[in-house]
């Protein structure tokens, strides 16, 4: 099977030029002006519109199994809406229950997903410790092409990972070459905050942001980056929300350490102020962690994309509908903590980034397709538009417009916390694997459609791009 994109402007993370892309068998075969195709090749019109790598989302949460529910959103719908809004791979969370099988649990996630429309692959949480996790890391690694594990330093009485066993899971991620990624919140405190506001007879979704203040995410990020920079470990830190976190980053930057850092489109355009909303299930629908910030934190995680501190974006998407909310009704702790966003994190940082001057379209790539790409090991087989990358691909109109809402978003959820914004800027036809997975409205992938990408061990291909300083600094767009 084969495609021609034709008539579109290319936009990667270091040019844009004017050409059409052809693609074989899911494949870029070739690129240029005026390509020798078969006449029954299938043609996309891009004409006046941008052609872009497709979108890689590192950090959603498809049917997780959490606080007592399970998110909305399984692999089939999640991976649609990604599609929708221009991504076409996704690397999601599998998260062993403590004591659980590491392996038991990637086949149970990897079950799941096999219905995915858009690609997909799996960064792998260590919940608990002990010689058999240590064995079965290797085995991920060497078999199963899982170069990155979670760390989740929130979540007390849960799937909090405790200072003994980020040492021993970072050296181990060092020893095979992959990254140690982090979700930095101080457990302890939070857990602290929560009981001493409950106490005070705070319950709604007001007393989730106070509990959870920047510091303890300040605090974390610190003593993780701390952690890898003693053992020698690269640390990528997931949806960083506070300027704390962004200041100890870059310093650790500037003073050579590897540390990437991802933030969500959400904490990028909403404040706190969200929590403080009259309707109690619109409040509480905006409960996850990292909460949303006051708006000074914004200001901060802007600046951060622009100079490279920050690296990739994403959305922790992790649906859940009012019903599931409400179980939190007289207690905000036991809210599940989740947003949507897969299906519009694209547009929105489009409008709030490219439209308003912030990134220009080079940067706009960098971090929502290259960057992920490079720092786990798959560029430029993804995030790239290159003869042999995969031809997962979208066009982008960037005078089009639509209004974000609940009533139109592919997601199975009842609300979207970006409803009534206005975008300029959205995808117009989506390829995934060399065919049209979504096109003017409507899905054209189907069920099972969706591959599995191995993404390798860094060993020496992070070593090249440790000499070449690519690594530390992904985002290399020099800005005008």
């Amino acid at each position: 099977m084969s495609l021609l994109i034709r008539g579109g402007t290319v936009v990667t993370h270091e040019q844009s030029f004017r050409a059409d892309v052809y693609c074989v068998d899911g494949k870029i075969a070739a690129i240029g002006e005026n390509l020798d195709v078969p006449a029954d090749a299938e043609v996309v019109d891009a004409g006046g519109q941008l052609l872009m790598p497709g979108g890689i989302d590192p950090h959603t949460h498809m049917q997780l199994p959490f606080m007592g529910t399970v998110a909305k959103d399984d692999f089939e719908s999640g991976t649609a809406a990604g599609l929708a809004g221009g991504t076409t791979s996704i690397i999601d969370f599998v998260i062993p229950a403590p004591q659980q099988s590491l392996l038991e649990a990637y086949h149970q996630w990897r079950g799941w997903a096999e219905k995915s429309v858009a690609d997909y692959s799996f960064h792998v949480a260590i919940t608990w410790w002990d010689d058999s996790v240590r064995e079965e890391m290797g085995e991920l690694v060497s078999k199963y092409g899982v170069n990155s594990f979670k760390h989740f330093m929130a979540y007390k009485n849960a799937i909090m990972a405790t200072d003994d066993i980020l040492v021993e899971s970072f050296s181990r991620c060092l020893e095979l070459g992959a990254i140690p990624t982090v979700h930095a919140e101080n457990g302890e405190l939070v857990y602290h905050l929560q009981q001493q506001i409950l106490a005070k007879g705070i319950t709604g979704p007001e007393g989730h942001p106070q509990s959870r203040p920047p510091v303890v995410e300040g605090e974390a990020s610190n003593r993780a980056i701390s952690i890898a920079n003693t053992l020698g470990a690269p640390i990528y830190l997931v949806h960083v929300s506070a300027e704390e976190s962004v200041d100890a980053i870059r310093y650790a930057q500037n003073n050579g350490q590897h540390v990437f850092g991802e933030c969500l489109a959400g904490h990028l355009v909403l404040d706190d102020s969200v929590y403080q909303d009259s309707d109690w299930g619109r409040a509480a629908a905006h409960v996850m962690s990292p909460p949303f910030r006051p708006k000074g934190h914004q200001d901060a995680l802007w600046k951060g994309l622009q100079a490279g501190t920050l690296h990739t974006t994403a959305t922790d998407h992790c649906a859940f509908c009012s019903e599931q909310k409400a179980a939190g009704k007289d207690d905000f702790t036991k809210i599940p903590n989740g947003t949507a966003g897969v299906e519009e994190r694209l547009s929105v940082l489009w409008q709030k980034g490219v439209n308003s001057g912030k990134l220009t379209p080079n940067e706009f790539v960098a971090i929502t397709s290259t960057n992920t790409a490079k720092i786990f090991n798959v560029f430029p087989q993804k995030g790239a538009i290159a003869v042999g990358s995969d031809a997962d691909l979208v066009v982008w109109d960037p005078a089009g417009t639509k209004t974000l809402s609940a009533d139109t978003h592919m997601s199975n959820i009842d609300f979207n916390i970006f409803e009534g914004m206005q975008v300029t800027g959205i995808p117009t036809t989506t390829v995934a694997n060399g065919k049209v997975a979504w096109q003017e409205g409507e899905l054209k992938a189907k069920a099972g459609d969706g591959q599995y990408f191995n993404r390798p061990a860094y060993a020496s291909y992070y070593d090249a791009l440790k000499k070449r300083n690519e690594l530390a600094a992904p985002a290399a767009v020099k800005r005008g």
